[in-house]
């Protein structure tokens, strides 16, 4: 195995770096979890010692118990790790390119690498089990049968993908992957200590649902992929089955939002503060510009592009999470044309908000920038976020249209594009 030279200045400055970062991958993971204590307290905790993987699945039963989600049709869905076939058993990117991919944490040569493989596989197994508890209030508002089994499906395999990540964590890293594995399972998003912000993010409602389904979950789409060609074995072998069953929760997102837009009960100026809400969280988590993160998963094989095979030549190694968010922004864009044609004709139309706006990560974290892209004050743009998001009173307009017959139009009536 050619391997970099780990006493070049590149590499001792990646060592600097991973040293504050990922050197503790314990400690830098928990960081956001400053709720679990206070879950123990309240409810006397439930996870013991993970010392196998059937001590983990006894954990996340009684994880399902303690977000009290309960969804009889799916009472025996047989959860189980899925592995697919690789494209190619060679290393497709960065320094270790040509190389055979890594099939154990063992053979990955450096700690550093293994760090930082241990750290994406945790953050895409906690979006996972939080979308889960973001979601498991909405079948009490269920707008058919339909929209029902949707739901449920979608909670369930999101409850896959977490116990696929979590299979990769217990049987690959050892004590520190138990140890990773088991916090999964105690963060909460509703204590707000999910490791991500738009997993943070009540989903109070249907048009919150089919909104992040249709952006958020498209940004999973994006990171699924990135990692489908990963140098280590396993975590490529796992995406190709997350990738077909995640295609479900975007075309239940996409045509949910289409079905809102026909019927037309939903103000569409509301409905635009909702993609605004939802799109500008989602705009965010490609993580920062200039991310010296993603150029590190480059470099080592660990996380691609997406499409990594359609690009010629090496990448812009500084930017990569700008490509992604682009590539995110285009397709997006493309969506949107779509769900302008289910609009009444008299209606204004739907666009995607300027990618400065509302951010909370990378060069635009906390800049006072429209939804148009210009800058506002400090004053103008606290009233901007009112007028563009939604409120209270307008939430409460929701929630109360939710029970009513007729607010979503059936699948059948949509225009075709």
């Amino acid at each position: 195995m050619t391997s970099p030279d780990c006493r070049s200045k590149k590499w001792v400055i990646c060592r600097e770096r991973l040293s504050n970062a990922t050197a503790s991958p314990s400690q830098s993971i928990s960081k956001g979890a400053e709720g679990i204590n206070r879950y123990h307290k309240e409810f006397g905790g439930f996870v013991k010692k993970i010392a196998t993987f059937d001590d983990w699945i006894d954990a996340f039963r009684e994880w399902q118990k303690s977000i009290g989600l309960h969804l009889p049709k799916y009472s025996d869905y047989q959860f189980e790790a899925k592995y697919g076939d690789l494209k190619t058993e060679e290393i497709e990117f960065g320094d270790f390119k040509g190389n055979r991919k890594w099939e154990r944490v063992t053979q990955i040569p450096h700690q550093p690498i293994r760090d930082s493989l241990l750290n994406l596989i945790v953050y895409q197994g906690d979006t996972e089990f939080a979308s889960v508890e973001q979601q498991r209030n909405l079948l009490e508002t269920s707008p058919s049968d339909y929209d029902t089994d949707s739901v449920c499906r979608i909670m369930v395999e999101e409850m896959r993908h977490g116990w696929q990540m979590c299979h990769l964590l217990v049987t690959h890293f050892g004590e520190t992957g138990k140890i990773e594995a088991r916090k999964l399972l105690e963060r909460r998003s509703f204590d707000n200590n999910r490791l991500l912000g738009s997993f943070n993010v009540d989903v109070d409602n249907w048009v919150d649902f089919f909104t992040y389904t249709e952006f958020v979950d498209r940004d999973g789409k994006f990171q699924l992929n990135m990692l489908s060609t990963s140098g280590f074995a396993p975590l490529a072998r796992s995406m190709g089955p997350m990738l077909k069953e995640e295609g479900f929760h975007l075309g239940t997102g996409h045509m949910g939002l289409q079905r809102i837009a026909k019927a037309g009960r939903v103000p569409t100026p509301l409905l635009q503060k909702y993609i605004n809400k939802w799109l500008s969280t989602a705009y965010d988590l490609f993580g920062k510009d200039h991310s010296s993160s993603a150029e590190w998963f480059y470099v080592w094989g660990l996380k691609g592009r997406y499409d990594e095979h359609r690009h010629a030549g090496d990448p812009d190694r500084e930017h990569l999470n700008e490509l992604s968010r682009e590539m995110y922004k285009q397709e997006v864009d493309k969506l949107i044309d779509q769900i302008n044609i289910q609009l009444p004709a008299d209606s204004p139309k739907i666009v995607a908000p300027d990618m400065k706006y509302h951010r909370g990560i990378g060069e635009f974290a906390g800049k006072t920038y429209s939804v148009t892209g210009e800058v506002l004050t400090p004053a103008e743009y606290e009233k901007h976020l009112a007028e563009t998001l939604p409120n209270p009173k307008e939430q409460q307009f929701i929630a109360a249209l939710m029970p009513q017959p007729g607010w979503i139009a059936p699948r059948e009536s949509l225009t075709s594009s």
